[in-house]
């Protein structure tokens, strides 16, 4: 008994003092961000982002326009006299074709497909050219309308307030502005902005002239 007991207590395994027990490994939960942004902040980034969306709401060749040739126009925000009386002729004549652009459609035609523009008036459209072999027969439905006018100055409200928010423009015509000046150029464009959204969609409009998008329907 006693040989028996004394080899069970060889083979028993010891435990090694030295080696330290492991214990699970705690995660720690990850700090959540923070927004530290006030209220006005968050109020200001959302009226940025509804006038950003403005740039729908006008002829695509007019914004393209108006991106590359400002820059050139205002030497990138440093205007002399010339160069400003240039920078004030580009932005008239670009509202301009905002206004213009309000009173044209587009009419599809049922033999080829092609879509040919032209100007609305009081007694239908009056296309710019037609297919000789099939000209349109009757474009009354296309006739100018009251909301027409609507449109075409809520366009050139719009794009006076994208190009008061651009910053070459506001260089140009306000390189030093006071307190209440700048309170004027970042609080005016915005909010007409912002409303002449809203009338676009209280008042909508079934054309799709020069710069808009043509769908099937037409």
């Amino acid at each position: 008994m006693a040989s028996s007991s004394s080899s069970s207590l060889i083979r028993r395994p010891q435990a090694n003092p030295t080696s330290p027990k492991t214990k699970p490994q705690e995660t720690t939960p990850k700090p959540k961000p923070t927004n530290q942004s006030t209220p006005s902040q968050t109020f200001s980034q959302q009226l940025l982002t509804s006038t950003a969306h403005l740039a729908n709401l006008l002829p695509t060749g007019t914004l393209l326009a108006f991106q590359l040739l400002i820059p050139v126009f205002t030497h990138n925000g440093t205007c002399d006299r010339v160069t400003a009386q240039l920078t004030r002729g580009l932005l008239a004549l670009l509202a301009f074709s905002c206004f213009l652009a309000s009173f044209t459609d587009s009419w599809r035609s049922p033999q080829d497909g092609q879509v040919y523009y032209g100007f609305v008036t009081a007694r239908g459209m009056w296309l710019f050219e037609y297919p000789d072999d099939y000209p349109p027969n009757d474009l009354s439905k296309y006739r100018v309308k009251f909301i027409d006018l609507i449109h075409a100055v809520l366009s050139v409200l719009v794009f006076f307030a994208i190009a008061l928010r651009d910053k070459n423009v506001i260089s140009c015509f306000y390189p030093n502005p006071g307190q209440e000046t700048q309170e004027v150029l970042d609080i005016v464009p915005l909010s007409v902005g912002v409303l002449c959204s809203l009338l676009f969609v209280v008042f909508p409009t079934k054309r799709h002239g020069i710069g808009y998008p043509v769908t099937n329907s037409n």
